[in-house]
């Protein structure tokens, strides 16, 4: 069995470690918890991992946010991955800080990234883990709350989380999207 996983984020230094790119933060804790390192490959930062007989295809896509599609369709394509062993790790503003969400579809809710998802590779029937990272921000300052750095006191309870989504991904691969909704989806 292989799985696509793939963090989505913003390429470069000015966006490492924002909000935005918790998919990247995550992408890189499971693949280096798993001994594994990133490639720069076409149009993403690429590496393989197994875990418990299951392989991972993960992916950083190099595209930035607004055209994660093209990554995603160009990688199913060619890796041969059916939607249903896609998982998209995704910021989500609605959510309060480090609550997850495991989800088999849904509609974008307004995520650039995953608008691209759905345009490019033709709909919304994939798994996505929507973290969440809060809204706590000032009228008309969204942009730079997604795209700013956690406050001190989140950074400091980061680590838990983005280990916690971790195996998340991981039980998503053994044992399945709906024992995995029972146990994280709380």
């Amino acid at each position: 069995m292989k799985y696509l996983i793939v963090g989505l984020g913003n390429i470069g230094p000015d966006y490492a470690h924002t909000r935005h790119n918790i998919g990247f933060d995550i992408a890189d804790e499971l693949v280096k918890g798993l001994g594994g390192s990133f490639d720069n490959l076409r149009l993403a930062y690429y590496a393989e991992v197994s875990f418990k007989g299951k392989k991972l295809h993960v992916i950083k896509p190099t595209t930035f946010m607004n055209l994660s599609g093209k990554a995603v369709n160009y990688w199913m394509k060619e890796l041969k991955i059916a939607p249903e062993n896609v998982l998209v790790v995704v910021d989500d503003l609605a959510l309060p800080l480090g609550k997850l969400r495991l989800k088999l579809q849904g509609s974008s809710a307004g995520h650039n990234g995953l608008k691209s998802i759905e345009e490019v590779c033709g709909g919304q029937n994939y798994a996505r883990l929507r973290f969440g990272i809060g809204n706590d921000y000032p009228k008309g300052r969204q942009v730079d709350f997604v795209l700013g750095l956690f406050d001190k006191n989140e950074q400091l309870e980061l680590p838990a989380l983005i280990d916690k989504s971790v195996e998340l991904i991981k039980s998503f691969v053994t044992v399945g999207p709906a024992h995995t909704m029972t146990a994280f989806n709380k």
